[in-house]
């Protein structure tokens, strides 16, 4: 890949890429990093990535620093605080709202393979190259996901 093809790159893929991280761990400042830090991998490995592939190799970088970041702020996350803070906030009156705390309750990969899909609009095959899983395993979690979610918003106590 060249300088132009990389800062093409950049001009193209920079605000999904942050839009994808954004809406997964709901924190400016840690898509910004993320992001930052798949365009600096992309770099570092400009030379052996070709043009028509940079797409897939930022969202795989992002997607993997995103979890890496995931799986340590767990541990430092208390459960018992963010437990009692989830169960003060029933009444919701935006849909949008609603959803959004629909989507934070899914499982972390379940979570990912939707917003890929339905947000982001990849395919099960290229979900499945950004994630590391195979496509059926895709295809469950985003099956999975979408049950909980009709579940959860059909729920008339979660929408009232």
């Amino acid at each position: 890949m060249t300088v132009a093809e990389y800062n093409q790159c950049v001009d193209k893929f920079a605000d999904g890429v942050y839009r994808f991280i954004l809406k997964n761990i709901k924190n400016e400042e840690h898509a910004r990093d993320i992001v930052q830090d798949a365009f600096a991998k992309m770099w570092e490995k400009a030379k052996d990535i070709s043009f028509s592939k940079s797409k897939a190799y930022l969202f795989t970088a992002a997607y993997h620093t995103m979890i890496d970041l995931i799986r340590k702020e767990k541990h430092k996350e208390d459960i018992d605080k963010y437990m009692e803070a989830a169960s003060t906030n029933d009444n919701y009156s935006d849909l949008k709202e609603i959803l959004d705390e629909a989507i934070e309750k899914l499982p972390d990969d379940q979570r990912s393979v939707l917003m890929l899909r339905d947000y982001e609009g990849y395919s099960y095959q290229e979900i499945g190259e950004i994630t590391g899983l195979n496509e059926s395993q895709v295809k469950v979690y985003i099956y999975r996901a979408r049950v909980f979610l009709k579940n959860y918003l059909v729920s008339i106590d979660n929408v009232i």
